[in-house]
């Protein structure tokens, strides 16, 4: 009897629980944060997870109410200079340190701060 009370909570939370583009693209997401040739977001900024972290940029956490749209979030971490000239965030993307596909994955781990 039991059982069967906890199935239908437990249902409704999975059918409530966010969804991501999927566990491979996170788990790429993921490695170029914490990737020295790569994004080394952690170098900067204070995130889950990352130890010895930089208190240059924000801290990376609830990334989804920060940024409701994937996109914006993709123009940040492309080139923070549209929005702000003196930022001293690199362009990730302008300058060709991430391709688009990288940066999106790295949208997509962000996004399950």
């Amino acid at each position: 009897m039991k059982v069967r009370h906890l199935a239908i909570p437990l249902l409704a939370f999975l059918m409530s629980a966010p969804t991501w583009a999927g566990t491979v693209e996170v788990e790429k997401g993921k490695d170029i944060v914490y990737t020295r040739t790569k994004g080394n977001c952690i170098s900067c900024h204070m995130m889950p997870g990352g130890n010895l972290p930089g208190n240059y940029g924000p801290p990376l956490v609830q990334m989804q109410a920060r940024f409701p749209k994937q996109e914006d979030l993709f123009n940040q971490i492309y080139d923070a200079r549209v929005k702000n000239p003196l930022t001293i965030m690199p362009p990730f993307g302008a300058h060709r340190m991430l391709s688009e596909d990288e940066i999106n994955w790295l949208v997509e781990y962000l996004y399950t701060l």
